[in-house]
């Protein structure tokens, strides 16, 4: 019983430091840059700047499905699978376009431009720029999965026919936390707002 107890305090030690790791990792990572135009209960508006991604487009359909393929494809190319066998900064989110075609996404450290990037050795990698946009978020903890996804997209339409505000069917998922970082999980279901919609948002 006590070697019991023993070898239940390690894995505890060894999960409450990877954890904290995890968090602290978290807090250096580069993220895609925004300012929020404004806070509603349950989502807020916010001006997204121009940003550089790589991504991958799948031919899966659901998060659940693509979102192991995506990963592990855009993660091979950062961590050295490119003609100069750079590794290249984990960012954050990983964003995923919520389409019947998903495409993942991942944002290019500001240090990088489309020229200066090394070539994937992967032919289906390839570079996004996206323009800057105007978006609303919703957020949610715990593990996202395809219903939660659907679930918060459905609230977030809801909420913004409440306030009257205007969106496309743009719609992306954006998670935060590494796969084995268990407390404090963040993930959002983002929209994008017609580039005219900022006017009548009102701080």
């Amino acid at each position: 019983m006590k070697i019991l107890f023993i070898c239940l305090g390690v894995i505890l030690l060894a999960f409450i430091t990877l954890q904290l790791f995890a968090m602290s990792g978290q807090r250096d990572i580069e993220s895609y840059p925004y300012v929020v135009v404004k806070k509603y209960d349950t989502f807020e508006v916010r001006s997204y700047e121009a940003t550089l991604f790589t991504s991958v487009k799948l031919s899966t359909k659901g998060y659940k499905e693509s979102s192991g393929t995506g990963f592990s494809i855009l993660a091979g190319y950062i961590f050295g699978g490119n003609e100069r066998n750079e590794k290249i900064a984990m960012t954050s989110p990983v964003a995923m376009s919520l389409e019947d075609s998903m495409t993942m996404m991942f944002m290019v450290p500001k240090k990088f431009s489309k020229e200066t990037l090394p070539q994937p050795n992967q032919s289906q990698i390839e570079f996004r720029e996206e323009p800057a946009k105007v978006m609303a978020a919703i957020t949610f903890g715990g593990w996202a999965d395809d219903e939660k996804i659907e679930e918060y997209k459905e609230k977030l339409k809801s909420a913004l026919d409440a306030q009257g505000i205007a969106y496309t069917n743009r719609f992306y998922f954006f998670g935060y936390n590494p796969p084995f970082e268990v407390i404090n999980r963040k993930n959002e279901v983002i929209v994008e707002l017609p580039s005219d919609a900022i006017n009548g948002i009102k701080n």
